[in-house]
């Protein structure tokens, strides 16, 4: 957690010139100061009370209850109420992170491999990355691409390989004169590679983009089969994606017996954010005098998801690119998502059911109301609703179940980074359900660390979302944020400390005030790529 800075002279010193570079972006002068007050002044982490653990805060989904949630979800599919949003936006830069610097010893294997042994004595551990890399190569879904490179340069890649020439292999794959993959949205690298069949002559290579057509077409496609997504995209690269896609129909559209309907949408400048001068106390400038203006994290997709929901269909399901799965798991985990739509629409059929009761203050209503949101939708209400009068506890309660609900999966942990489940306590006493990042707590508060690390589950990001109201209007997404729960972090630009300010993350601050349900899903649906190596995980090769 961040130690706290002191406060600026003036957080709200923006000139002129500032207010006229944020209109630029539309970002407006009261938010941006906004922004300089939390940066001056963060607020309280979250308050974490104990883990969610399975029967306490994630649900169990018992083997005969499925065919009924599955039933119910393939009810919704065929009438064309489920969508998919995947977000898409980042480049594989991180993917080929440890690679990237051995692509300039081209040409000079004597020099790497002195490089390399005087790296690996120092204890870094990536060290042996270009070494492994290429004593795998021919097991990486992109051989075929990178040996057409490379023989396009008057060389063959199985004599690079054998002669230990890794500076070589990278620069091709690396350098943007060539195939340039660092720079390359992660939706467009090759994740999977099948082998040739008795139908097909030749090996199928699928990137992360078009695995994620062929689960969706399992997935969401409607009676009609049509099959609904939504990809938020770099904006640079949209038209690359949208080619991409257009051979991807030819591909699989008709072998699927489905018809993609694609919309895709950008990150807005309008949720990029300042960053805290720590020298100055103010914010932190460019050369120039301009603001440094960064993006928001991924946080900023709410307004990517509002545009889902304003588009129509109730349900979205939500799942990164890079957690995209072979065809040959593919059936168990289609069946896990239908568990989850079909677990997230019988809780809305229960709020719903209970909502017209507190509307006509059928008896009882307001106690099974508090039980269902307890113990199935995340939220605990305080003891003070027991002192409320009988029409405000109705009012109060109803507001709460009438709101965006996520189904989350969550999986054992095994020690992947990232969040995890937790009951989260709030100024008022509420306790709700809410996914927590580590960088979210204040690890000098007493147990706050026990806490996290007593974590039995883990986050995936998988999620089921009801996005519209009962009535059928979308929800306004903003309007269930936690503002105050954003990320901060010690970043640099330019060689110079910044305190960087990121928007509350999608499925942690941004979606605080949803109900919730975690329910366990098997590892097999979770299956990320965050490095190239990742790919070599057996769930990635080929059966």
């Amino acid at each position: 957690m961040m130690q706290r800075r002191p406060a600026m002279s003036d957080p709200r010193a923006l000139t002129d010139r500032d207010v006229a570079q944020l209109a630029e972006h539309g970002i407006s002068r009261d938010e941006a100061e906004r922004q300089l007050a939390l940066l001056a002044s963060p607020p309280p982490p979250p308050e974490l009370v104990r883990p969610a653990t399975a029967g306490d805060g994630i649900a169990v989904l018992e083997p005969g209850r499925h065919q009924e949630l599955t039933a119910r979800y393939r009810e919704a599919r065929a009438a064309g109420r489920i969508s998919k949003l995947v977000p898409a936006s980042g480049a594989a830069s991180r993917m080929f992170r440890t690679l990237v610097p051995w692509a300039r010893y081209a040409g000079q294997a004597e020099a790497m491999a002195k490089e390399v042994s005087r790296r690996a004595v120092a204890g870094d551990p990536a060290a042996g990355d270009p070494v492994r890399f290429l004593s795998e190569l021919p097991r990486f879904p992109f051989w075929g691409e990178l040996d057409h490179a490379v023989a396009a340069g008057g060389q063959e890649l199985e004599t690079l390989r054998r002669r230990g020439e890794a500076g070589a292999v990278l620069h091709v794959l690396l350098h943007p004169d060539y195939l340039a993959y660092d720079a390359r949205p992660k939706a467009l690298i090759p994740f999977h590679r099948y082998p040739a069949t008795a139908d097909r002559e030749e090996d199928e290579v699928r990137t992360a983009f078009e695995e994620q057509l062929v689960e969706a077409a399992r997935l969401v496609a409607d009676a009609d089969g049509v099959a609904r997504l939504h990809f938020t995209v770099p904006p640079e690269a949209r038209g690359r994606i949208e080619a991409h896609l257009d051979a991807a129909r030819r591909r699989f559209e008709e072998r699927l017996g489905v018809r993609f309907e694609v919309s895709f949408s950008v990150q807005a400048p309008a949720t990029d954010t300042l960053a805290l001068d720590p020298e100055t106390g103010g914010p932190f400038r460019l050369a120039d005098g301009r603001l440094l203006l960064r993006p928001g994290g991924h946080g900023a997709l709410l307004g990517n998801l509002q545009e889902v929901a304003d588009g129509g269909g109730d349900l979205v399901l939500v799942k990164n690119i890079d957690n995209v799965q072979p065809e040959g798991v593919l059936d168990e985990v289609v069946r896990w998502k239908e568990l989850l739509g079909g677990y997230l629409l019988e809780l809305r059929g229960l709020a719903r059911e209970l909502l017209g009761r507190l509307e006509t203050a059928s008896e009882g209503a307001c106690e099974e109301a508090e039980r269902l949101l307890a113990e199935r939708l995340g939220v605990r209400v305080p003891a003070a609703f027991q002192k409320l009068s009988e029409g405000d506890r109705r009012r109060r309660l109803a507001a709460r179940l009438d709101r965006p609900l996520r189904v989350a999966g969550m999986v054992v942990n095994r020690g992947e980074p990232g969040g995890g489940p937790f009951w989260v306590k709030a100024a008022d006493g509420t306790l709700s359900a809410q996914i927590v990042e580590r960088s979210q707590i204040d690890e000098t508060i007493p147990g706050q660390v026990r806490i996290f690390n007593g974590s039995t589950h883990f986050n995936p990001v998988d999620l089921a979302c009801a996005v519209r109201s009962f009535e059928g209007a979308p929800y306004e997404l903003a309007s269930y944020v936690d503002p105050a729960a954003v990320f901060m972090a010690e970043k640099t630009h330019d060689g110079r400390p910044l305190l960087a300010l990121e928007r509350p993350g999608l499925w942690n601050g941004a979606m605080a005030e949803w109900n919730t349900a975690f329910v366990e899903v098997p590892e097999v649906t979770f299956s990320p790529v965050k490095t190239v190596f990742d790919l070599l995980r057996k769930e990635h090769q080929p059966t």
